[in-house]
């Protein structure tokens, strides 16, 4: 069995079983293999199961121990019911989709701050909190701070397969506080579309893409996701779907009408009065220019902590509100206005990457043009040709067009700077 075994490549009693019959007959037949006929029976009798169990100090020897799901993930997850995405149907408010958002720039090195994020399903009210590393028990404090600032009570999480939130931690503080846990099946981010949309609408639109890490950088982080939930859920109306239909090949997808979280939640029924009067005090409270303010002024925080830039401290006072609404009219001029999603500005090319065919006798042109100025780049390369036959191919002739054009503008500019002088006599008349 062992030498079997080994001629297949180790392979596991299923398969072995199955290769057996013809990996016998071509070792007999090339002489690898020797077999009684009685031997040769049993061998080929014996079941899958019995084959591994046989081989299985052999397998452990070899270091080919049978690889096995952690038995404590696999009974924590059969803990945590699977909820699809069509079996959520239209929800009361209150039950959350949790998770992470990572900060990593494109690259997971090192340790990264990450965004622990929450959507409410039925209305969209989202909120989140930066974990300056990704930790079971960092969430359960995050999903308790969270809990104080929800309008409606909590209900239920639903999460993704990650081990930060399938452990004892987050299971056993859902069942002391009584919420109902459920998770997405595993590479089905569909199940999880609502928080899905929001990790990018809402994220990674106000945060951008690049790298964040350490203290610092969490709590600018902090500081602009303070501000976001205000602004988003109060003042950012959002499309709902309502409906999919196929017809044929198309799907079609029909939404309710754009509204904000805080409009969808005091128009839900299902919400008690006391948690609607919160909700229009905390709206008639807020001004969203001075919000947008909050929140331009963190984005640049986080953009330096990103290396788009310098953080400048603003002074909240109500001459900046009105010197920044002031900018509204003109600020579509300055294109983009997030600080978290400028381009890095690249780095001005001041060198050659080939070798300059016309260094060597480039002085001698200029002394051409300045003789004759309305000489062309074709009859300059044409007397080149008669002064070095053979040095310049035809093919560099653009080149030399494009380096007496660039003369010729330098040449100008500087004439009329020169024409425009104060002590000129023509500057004079014009100033």
């Amino acid at each position: 069995m062992v030498i079997v075994w080994e001629a297949a490549d180790r392979i596991c009693g299923k398969r072995l079983k199955a290769a057996l019959p013809g990996l016998v007959a071509a070792m007999e037949r090339h002489g690898h293999l020797s077999l009684d006929e009685e031997v040769r029976r049993q061998l080929l009798e014996v079941s899958a199961a019995t084959m591994d169990r046989m081989l299985a100090p052999m397998r452990e020897a070899a270091g080919l121990g049978r690889r096995r799901r952690s038995a404590s993930i696999s009974a924590l997850k059969r803990r945590v019911p699977i909820r699809t995405f069509s079996d959520w149907d239209d929800p009361a408010p209150g039950y959350f989709e949790a998770d992470f958002v990572v900060h990593c720039g494109g690259s997971l090195a090192g340790s990264v701050v990450h965004s622990f994020v929450l959507t409410d399903v039925a209305s969209g009210w989202t909120e989140s909190v930066p974990l300056i590393v990704r930790e079971q028990a960092l969430v359960v404090e995050a999903i308790k701070l969270l809990r104080t600032q929800l309008p409606v009570p909590l209900k239920g999480i639903d999460t993704d397969n990650d081990s930060a939130f399938i452990n004892e931690s987050l299971i056993g503080y859902c069942e002391a506080e009584g919420l109902e846990l459920t998770r997405s099946r595993p590479y089905r981010k569909n199940d999880q579309a609502w928080i899905e949309q929001k990790n990018g609408a809402v994220v990674r639109r106000l945060v951008g893409y690049g790298r964040l890490e350490g203290a610092a950088a969490t709590r600018a982080l902090i500081r602009l996701a303070r501000v976001a939930r205000l602004y988003v859920n109060f003042f950012q109306p959002s499309f709902k779907l309502r409906e999919k239909v196929r017809e044929g090949g198309k799907v079609r997808k029909h939404y309710f009408p754009p509204a904000t979280p805080c409009e969808r939640l005091l128009g839900d029924a299902r919400v008690n009065d006391e948690a609607k009067d919160r909700l229009r005090a905390t709206l008639t409270e807020l001004d969203p220019v001075v919000l947008l303010r909050d929140l331009r002024t963190a984005q640049a925080e986080v953009a330096a902590h990103q290396g788009l830039g310098n953080v400048e401290p603003t002074d909240e006072t109500t001459e900046d509100v009105d010197l920044f609404l002031a900018q509204f009219p003109m600020l579509w001029k300055m294109g983009e206005v997030r600080p978290t999603h400028r381009v890095r500005p690249r780095k001005t090319r001041t060198w050659r990457t080939r070798i300059d065919p016309f260094e060597d006798v480039w002085p001698e042109i200029r002394s051409w043009l300045e003789a004759e100025p309305d000489l062309t780049g074709k009859r300059l390369f044409d007397r080149l040709e008669k002064e070095y036959p053979g040095q310049h191919s035809p093919g560099q002739l653009r080149t030399l067009q494009r380096r007496v054009r660039g003369w010729r503008q330098a040449a100008a500019r500087a004439l009329i700077a020169t024409r425009f002088e104060p002590n000129n006599e023509v500057g004079d008349v014009l100033c």
